[in-house]
Parts: structure tokens; C-alpha cells; sequence
């Protein structure tokens, strides 16, 4: 009797597994745009550290971040959605999608320091740890949230695990208003979350 609801959990533990690979290799970058994004981004790394715009630095720099980028396509750019075409995707990132985490960023950050001061003065403080539920799947987009969580002040994130039903993120919370993980998550995640899956799946 207890064998059977273990092997079920088993079977549909490797049926969620199977559709998230499949949902991944699906929404994976072709290879040339693996490498074109992470040439790029390094080109550009190149560029700020040199500071170095001759053809003498440019002939160094492009064949050496090129090998680079070859072999380190992967690394960069693994997770993130295959959607519109490769100059769009860079442009939509480059001029909408990173200023747009920027401004969340640094409102989130303003409002939270407001918070922590005035819990701080008035001696409010309720803390405690809640589980949160991300609609995430990648690593890059899990790890880019437990981050941006922790960067906030009166967050951490302590631990994230993956279960049968989704991924879920443990958080330290220095006020906790609910323990309904939707809830909670509504607001420890803010528009964090929405932004990442712009990005990543």
C-alpha cells in the first residue's frame, strides 16, 4: 500500500521533468545567437576595461573574446527565451528590458529601506520565514530572483527547492503579513518576477 503513492509521485516526478526539458529545448536560442549574444556582451566587456577603441585594440579584442564566446555560449545565454528576431531581442534588452529592471530595482530598493527605517523606529518588527512560489524554471531566472529578493532590505532568501509542483523559494522576511505563499510572494516578488520572464523561462 505506501509503495504504490511512492511510485506514482516517482512517475509524475519524471513526466514534469520530461515536459520542463521538452519546454526548455523548445524555447532554446539556435546556437549562432548563443554565440552572437555572448560575443557581444564580452566585446563590450572588452571595450569598458581596455578602453581601447584603436584598430590595433580592436584586432586583439575581437578574435579573443571570439574564442571565448565560442566555447562559453552556453554559460551566458542558456536560459534565456527564444522570442523575436536577434537584433531585436538585443535591442529590446539593451534599451527596454534592462532600464525597466533598473527603475523596479531601485524602487523596490526605496521603498523597502522606507519600511525597514520605520519598523526600526517604531519597533514593529515581525519577523519570520515564508515559502514563496516562483512561475520560474531556469537556474539564471531563480538565482537573478533569490538576488534581487535579497538585495532588498528586509528580505533574504535562506534556500530554494525544487518539488513536484513548481519551485519554490524560502525567504526571510523581517515583516511578515501573510503566510499564504501566493500572497507573500505577490509581495516579496513585486514586478521582479514578471520582468525575469520577459527574459528567461
Amino acid at each position: 500500500m505506501t509503495r504504490v503513492p511512492l511510485y506514482l509521485r516517482s512517475r509524475i516526478e519524471e513526466v514534469r521533468k520530461r515536459f520542463t526539458y521538452e519546454l526548455y529545448e523548445s524555447q532554446k536560442l539556435p546556437d549562432w545567437e548563443r554565440f552572437a549574444i555572448t560575443w557581444i556582451v564580452l566585446m563590450v566587456f572588452w571595450l569598458i576595461i581596455t578602453s581601447d577603441l584603436t584598430l590595433q585594440g580592436l584586432a586583439l579584442g575581437l578574435p579573443a573574446t571570439g574564442i571565448v564566446a565560442y566555447f562559453m555560449r552556453d554559460f551566458l545565454t542558456d536560459d534565456i527565451r527564444h522570442s523575436k528576431h536577434l537584433v531585436g531581442k538585443l535591442l529590446y534588452f539593451a534599451l527596454l528590458y534592462l532600464p525597466q529592471y533598473f527603475i523596479i530595482m531601485a524602487f523596490r530598493l526605496l521603498e523597502s529601506n522606507i519600511k525597514v527605517a520605520k519598523h526600526a523606529l517604531l519597533g514593529d518588527i515581525r519577523p519570520g520565514i515564508v515559502k514563496i512560489k516562483t512561475d520560474l524554471h531556469s537556474d539564471t531566472g531563480v538565482t537573478i530572483l533569490a538576488n534581487s529578493i535579497t538585495l532588498t532590505p528586509g528580505t533574504l532568501t535562506l534556500d530554494v527547492v525544487k518539488k513536484l509542483d513548481g519551485t519554490y523559494l524560502y525567504v526571510h522576511w523581517i515583516d511578515v503579513q501573510t503566510l499564504n505563499p501566493d500572497k507573500a510572494g505577490e509581495i516579496i516578488k513585486g514586478d521582479v518576477e514578471e520582468w525575469l520572464k520577459k527574459v528567461f523561462w
